[in-house]
C-alpha cells in the first residue's frame, strides 16, 4: 500500500489552530489515492493527529474503543468490525478477516497483541469499514485499519513527552524531524520507552503478571531530489520490542471484591516478548498532473516467544512454550489516473509470507469420555450380530460404569508434546478501481481484483505419554477392559506422534465492485455499492492425529449505502452508511471425535449482517467543537453445525461473538484563551457474548459498559503540562469467564496519570 510518500507532513505535535478545528481537511490513503474524506463511498474512520494529541489516544485500542461498530474482543488481543473478529468469528481458518498495515506494511494475525500499537508520533489512523478484498486483496475481508506515522519536515522540529500513570508506568518518548540535505533530504526520529507493573500480582511466583516493558524506535528518511521533480520516496524502519503478559492474562474471580485486589495463582510465568522489525521504501515519480507511477516495497519480522500455564493452578503440572516467527515481504506497483472525467488506479501485488509455529509442552488432555464409552460398547457389541434395544442398554451401561471407574483413576492424559509448524503463502495479484463520470453529478464505480495463492504446509510433531496407567488388577472384574482403554490411551497419543508431509494449496479469486455515486450539491453526495469479500483457504493442523486437512475459500457479498454531506459553511459534517453483508462458505471448526484436540476446519457456515454507521463533528467556535458516532449491528449464523465425534450441535441462530448491537461515543473539547484546555469523551458498548454458543446468552454474556476519559492541561508555545483519566468512573466488566476455573479478563481499572511535554 502506497499512501505515505503522498499524505502532508505532519508537524510534531498540533498547533492551538489545529487542535481547535474538530472538522479538519481528512485526507483518506487507505484506498491508495488521496481522497477527501467527504468524497469517500467507503466507510472510514479517521483519527487524525491532532485528535490523538487532544484526547490522549494512548495506543490502537483506544482508537477501537471511541469508533463506531468496533470493539475489542478477547480483552486487547484483536477487535471486531462490524461485528467481525479480525481473526474469525466461527473458530475455522487461519488467515485473518481484517488486517493492520503500518506505514505500508500488512501485520500478521499475531501482532494484534505485543506488535508495534502504540501511537506515538503518528500521523494518522483509519479504519476502513467493511470488505477491502479489491484493493487489500486476501485477510481484509472485515475490513482494513491504516498506521501512518508522522512524515519528515523541512523545518527543524522536536517534542519530549514524559510520564506517569497508575500501574506504576513510566513513559519517556521523543521525537525530532528536519532536513538532511535543503528541499530534498529530510529524516525524523521517534523513540518511545515504557514500563508497568500492571494490575495483576502473583502471590506464588512474586511477580507482576501483566508488567510491561516497551521499546519503539522508528526512523524516516523522506527523499525529494531537484534534480527530478516528479519523483518523491520515503525509508521506513521501525522496530518494537515488547516484553509483556501472556496473550490471554487473567484474574481469579474466587475471591471476594477481585476487581480491586486482582490475583493469579499459576505456578509458572504466562509472559510473551515480542520482537517486530518494519522496512519499508515507498515511492512516487508524477509523470504529469494527471498520471503518477507508485511502488511500496516492505519486509516485517514479528517474532514471539511465550511461555504459559495451562491450569492456572500453583503446582507445575500443565505448562509450556511457544515460539511463533512470521516473515513477509510483498511488493506493489500501481499507476494512478486523475482526469476530468475518469480517476482511478491499475497495480500489481506480489507476497509471500514465511511463518513457523513452535511449541513444547505438557499437556493435561480431558479424557475424551464419549469417545471412550463408544469404543466400549461397539466392543462388548461385538460378538453380537443383530443387538436389541436392551442388549444395547446393558452394554451402554456396562461401559458407562467402567469409565466412571477408569477416569477417576485417569482423569486427564497427560502428554509431552512438541510441534513444529511451518508454513509459506505466497500471493500475487492484479487489481483495478475507478470512477467515471457520466455527468457532472452522476458517476460509476467499478473494480476487481484477481487473486492468486499457493499455500504450503507441514507439521512434525511428537506426542509421548507422561503420566501412569491404571494398574488392571486394581479393578477386579473389569481388569481386561483396563488392558484395553490403556492400550486404547496409548494409541491416542501415538497417533499425535508423528508427522505430515509438505502439501501445497492453490487458489484463484476474482473479486468484483460495482457502483454508483451521486453528487446532489457540493456539500451532499450518496452512492449504492455492491463488492465481494474473500478470505483465502488453506490447511489446518489436526494435533491429534498429526495431519493436515485442508480447506476452501469463503465469500460474502456485501451491500453498502453512504451519505456525505456538510453544513454550516463546513464547520458541521454528518456522514453515515448501511450494509448488508451475506456470508458463505464459512470456515468453521468442527471436532472430528478423538479428544479436545482432534479438530480440523470445514467450510460448513452461513450467517448474515447488517447495520449502520453514523458519525457527526462540529467545529462551534475556535474554542470550542464536539464529535459524536453511533453504530449498530445484528449478526446472525443462518448455519451452523458443530460436528464433536457423535455429537452434532446446531448453532444456527446465534450471534457472531463479541459483536455488540449498538456503539456509541461523543467527545467535547474546549480551549481556553489563557492556556487552559480540557477534553472529555465517553463510549458505550451494549451486550455482547463472548463464544457462538447455543446458551451464549446466559453462559457467555459480555454485560454492557459506559467508558469515560478525560484530559486537562495548561499549555504554552513551547510546554504543557496534562493529567488525564481513562476508565474515569471506574466501570468494571469482564471480556471473557470461566466458571469451572474461576478466572476471567477484566476490564481495566481507573487509570490516572500525568504528563509534561517540550516543543520546539
Amino acid at each position: 500500500m502506497a499512501q505515505g510518500v503522498h499524505a502532508a507532513e505532519t508537524a510534531p505535535v498540533a498547533t492551538a489552530d489545529d487542535q481547535a478545528t474538530a472538522v479538519e481537511a481528512v485526507i483518506v490513503t487507505g484506498e491508495k489515492t488521496n481522497r477527501g474524506l467527504q468524497q469517500t463511498v467507503t466507510s472510514v474512520a479517521v483519527t487524525t493527529a491532532a485528535k490523538i494529541e487532544r484526547e490522549n489516544i494512548r495506543n490502537f485500542y483506544d482508537v477501537v474503543a471511541g469508533t463506531a461498530n468496533m470493539s475489542e474482543t478477547y480483552g486487547k488481543t484483536g477487535f471486531t468490525i462490524r461485528g467481525v473478529s479480525n481473526s474469525n468469528v466461527s473458530g475455522g481458518g487461519t488467515g485473518g478477516l481484517a488486517t493492520i498495515y503500518v506505514d505500508g506494511a500488512a501485520l500478521p494475525v499475531e501482532a494484534s497483541y505485543g506488535g508495534p500499537l502504540d501511537l506515538w508520533d503518528i500521523g494518522q489512523v483509519e479504519v476502513l469499514r467493511g470488505p477491502q478484498s479489491t484493493l487489500q486483496g486476501r485477510n481484509s475481508l472485515a475490513g482494513a485499519v491504516i498506521i501512518t506515522s508522522a512524515n519528515p519536515t523541512q523545518i527543524f522540529q522536536g517534542r519530549a513527552r514524559v510520564g506517569y500513570a497508575s500501574g506504576d508506568e513510566r513513559s519517556v518518548a521523543l521525537a525530532v524531524s528536519g532536513p538532511i540535505v535543503e528541499d530534498q533530504l529530510a529524516f525524523r526520529l521517534a523513540v518511545e520507552k515504557k514500563k508497568s507493573d500492571g494490575f495483576i500480582y502473583n502471590p506464588v511466583l512474586k511477580q507482576d503478571m501483566d508488567a510491561v516493558d516497551n521499546l519503539y524506535v522508528r526512523g524516516k528518511l523522506l527523499f525529494t531530489p531537484s534534480a527530478l521533480p516528479g519523483l518523491r520516496a520515503m525509508l521506513t524502519y521501525a522496530h518494537n520490542d515488547r516484553d509483556g503478559a501472556y496473550l490471554f492474562t487473567y484474574a481469579r474471580t474466587d475471591r471476594p471484591d477481585y476487581y480491586k485486589h486482582r490475583i493469579d495463582t499459576s505456578g509458572d510465568p504466562s509472559r510473551t516478548k515480542t520482537k517486530s522489525d518494519i522496512l519499508t521504501f515507498d515511492a512516487a515519480y508524477a509523470f504529469s498532473d494527471k498520471l503518477t507511477l507508485n511502488a511500496i516495497a516492505s519486509f516485517n519480522a514479528v517474532a514471539s516467544d511465550a511461555t504459559v500455564d495451562f491450569d492456572y493452578l500453583p503446582v507445575r503440572s500443565s505448562y509450556g512454550t511457544r515460539s511463533q516467527d512470521n516473515d513477509t515481504t510483498s511488493l506493489e506497483l500501481r499507476l494512478n489516473y486523475e482526469g476530468e472525467r475518469l480517476k482511478g488506479l491499475v497495480g500489481l501485488y506480489q507476497a509471500r509470507r514465511d511463518a513457523r509455529d513452535y511449541s513444547v509442552s505438557l499437556t493435561n488432555v480431558p479424557f475424551p469420555r464419549a469417545t471412550l464409552v463408544n469404543v466400549l460398547t461397539s466392543t462388548l457389541l461385538a460378538g453380537v450380530p443383530s443387538p436389541t434395544p436392551a442388549q444395547q442398554a446393558g452394554a451402554a451401561a456396562q461401559a458407562n460404569a467402567f469409565a466412571n471407574l477408569y477416569i477417576t483413576a485417569l482423569p486427564v492424559v497427560p502428554v509431552d508434546y512438541s510441534g513444529d509448524q511451518p508454513s509459506v503463502i505466497d500471493t500475487s495479484a492484479i487489481f483495478a478501481d475507478a470512477s467515471f463520470a457520466l455527468t457532472d453529478k452522476l458517476s460509476l464505480l467499478g473494480g476487481f481484483r484477481y487473486d492468486h495463492e499457493e499455500n504450503t504446509s507441514s507439521t512434525v510433531q511428537t506426542a509421548r505419554f507422561a503420566g501412569t496407567y491404571p494398574t488392571p488388577a486394581a479393578f477386579g472384574p473389569y481388569a481386561p477392559y483396563v488392558v484395553q482403554v490403556n492400550a486404547f490411551v496409548a494409541g491416542m497419543v501415538a497417533q499425535a506422534n508423528s508427522s505430515a508431509p509438505t502439501g501445497t494449496r492453490k487458489f484463484n479469486a476474482f473479486l468484483p465492485k460495482v457502483g454508483v455515486k451521486y453528487e446532489w450539491t457540493p456539500d451532499i453526495n450518496t452512492s449504492l455499492v455492491a463488492q465481494r469479500g474473500y478470505r483465502s483457504g488453506g490447511s489446518t493442523v489436526n494435533a491429534a492425529r498429526s495431519t493436515v486437512a485442508a480447506y476452501d475459500p469463503e465469500y460474502t457479498w456485501n451491500y453498502e449505502a453512504s451519505l456525505r454531506t456538510a453544513w454550516l459553511d463546513g464547520t458541521l459534517t454528518v456522514n453515515a452508511n448501511a450494509f448488508y453483508t451475506d456470508w458463505k462458505d464459512q470456515q468453521v471448526t468442527v471436532n472430528m471425535g478423538l479428544n479436545a484436540y482432534d479438530y480440523e476446519v470445514k467450510n460448513a457456515g452461513k450467517s448474515h449482517l447488517y447495520g449502520f454507521e453514523v458519525e457527526v463533528n462540529q467545529r462551534v467556535t475556535p474554542q470550542l467543537s464536539w464529535y459524536a458516532s453511533a453504530g449498530h449491528t445484528k449478526t446472525k449464523f443462518d448455519d451452523f453445525t458443530v460436528n464433536a465425534g457423535t455429537a452434532t450441535t446446531n448453532l444456527s441462530g446465534s450471534e457472531f461473538p463479541y459483536a455488540p448491537h449498538w456503539t456509541l461515543a461523543a467527545g467535547a473539547d474546549y480551549r481556553w484563551d489563557n492556556g487552559l484546555i480540557a477534553h472529555l469523551d465517553g463510549n458505550y458498548r451494549s451486550n455482547s457474548f463472548s463464544q457462538a454458543d447455543v446458551s451464549q446468552a446466559q453462559e457467555a454474556l459480555v454485560k454492557a459498559r459506559l467508558v469515560f476519559n478525560s484530559r486537562f492541561g495548561y499549555e504554552r508555545e513551547h510546554w504543557g503540562a496534562y493529567v488525564f483519566a481513562k476508565n474515569l468512573l471506574n466501570a468494571t466488566y469482564s471480556q471473557y469467564n470461566r466458571d469451572d476455573a474461576h478466572i476471567a479478563l477484566l476490564s481495566e481499572p481507573r487509570i490516572l496519570g500525568v504528563t509534561l511535554e517540550t516543543r520546539w
